[in-house]
């Protein structure tokens, strides 16, 4: 990221301040980052958008780095991100942007893309579309099972809540979905050990990691680092031992219960999300969208048939686009090809 280039500010979006990273002039590219991430996470798109003629702004979400970090959970459900990254749009004047979401910020962007898509000049996004956290991933608002049929541990349903099928998940193996819901546990287990945490959860969200050793490990008596195994030293070859720095100095805060604090309330929206998600669980994705994911992303094991419910939900889909050599974390593990794809998608639009 060219310092130079960048400015940055903090922007009331109503109750709660919002830090944003800017680079550029034009049209206005809002990029939104997933957990764990911040505004950082898009260091090497800010000065490829700005050369390529746009306004790239990246935002640290609510309870991440700069930004606030309110303990109540109903504060980061999808309403409340929905003003939030509208207030985002009009501070800066505006009408319609380019939205690019990452994770938990590709959850916002398509929520964005469905319920304000006026607002929406195009949308991309790299994991696939669910309007909620683990809510119905494009199977529609109708039930499908018998009343009184118990949760199934499924990762999606119109059936019964995330919460609920998290806890039948968590009956068979340890689940982070499931773990997180109780407030103090995660806080204390992840916040108390800060860099440890974030370097084995990028490692095993990456292209060479193993998300899945979880399945081996009991709920009973475990903590997410149990289930995370360890990392190989710094620096990889997509994360250097500065750039990692700057990850946990974002996360750090004095109140050992807020360092985490925007990625697990996150999490504990799930159940708020799907009732919230109902009303717009039958509504397809209209706008320009570029789907851009990476070939080895192990979060992939959460959504299976993506690319016929795709097909069927998204009619604004102009392209897939399969990136090698990429995890979770497409944007920095490979982001040479990842802003090929964006900036010639954008540039098309």
């Amino acid at each position: 990221m060219r310092e130079r280039m960048m400015a940055e500010e903090r922007i009331d979006v109503g109750g709660v301040a919002i830090n944003a990273v800017t680079a550029g002039e034009g049209p206005l590219v809002l990029m939104i980052h997933g957990f764990p991430g911040l505004a950082w996470s898009w260091r090497h798109q800010m000065a490829p958008l700005a050369d390529a003629g746009f306004k790239a702004v990246a935002i640290d979400s609510l309870g991440y780095g700069g930004s606030d970090r309110p303990a109540d959970p109903a504060l980061y459900d999808s309403d409340h991100m929905q003003r939030y990254l509208l207030a985002i749009l009009d501070h800066y004047g505006a009408g319609t942007a380019f939205i690019v979401g990452q994770d938990f910020g590709a959850q916002y962007a398509w929520n964005l893309a469905v319920r304000a898509p006026d607002r929406v000049r195009a949308l991309v996004a790299t994991i696939p579309y669910d309007y909620d956290l683990a809510g119905r991933a494009m199977l529609g608002s109708a039930e499908t099972l018998p009343p009184g049929t118990p949760p199934q541990p499924v990762m999606a349903s119109a059936d019964h809540p995330p919460s609920r099928r998290f806890a039948a998940m968590a009956a068979q193996h340890f689940l982070h979905f499931h773990y997180f819901q109780e407030v103090g546990p995660a806080e204390r287990e992840l916040g108390g050990n800060l860099a440890e945490f974030l370097k084995r959860d990028f490692f095993a969200l990456s292209a060479n990691g193993n998300l899945w050793n979880w399945l081996d490990v009991p709920s009973e008596g475990s903590g997410y680092l149990d289930a995370l195994p360890p990392a190989p030293d710094l620096p990889w070859p997509w994360l250097s031992e500065a750039e990692f720095a700057r990850f946990v100095e974002g996360y750090d805060h004095p109140d050992i219960m807020k360092r985490v604090i925007g990625g697990l309330n996150s999490y504990r929206t799930a159940d708020a999300n799907w009732e919230i998600g109902r009303a717009w669980a039958d509504h397809d994705v209209t706008v320009p969208t570029l789907f851009v994911h990476g070939a080895r992303d192990p979060s992939f094991g959460f959504f299976p048939e993506w690319r016929e419910r795709m097909a069927r939900r998204v009619p604004g889909l102009v392209d897939v686009v399969e990136i090698e050599g990429a995890g979770h974390f497409i944007q920095q593990e490979q982001p040479a090809a990842f802003n090929r794809a964006l900036i010639d998608f954008l540039k098309s639009r």
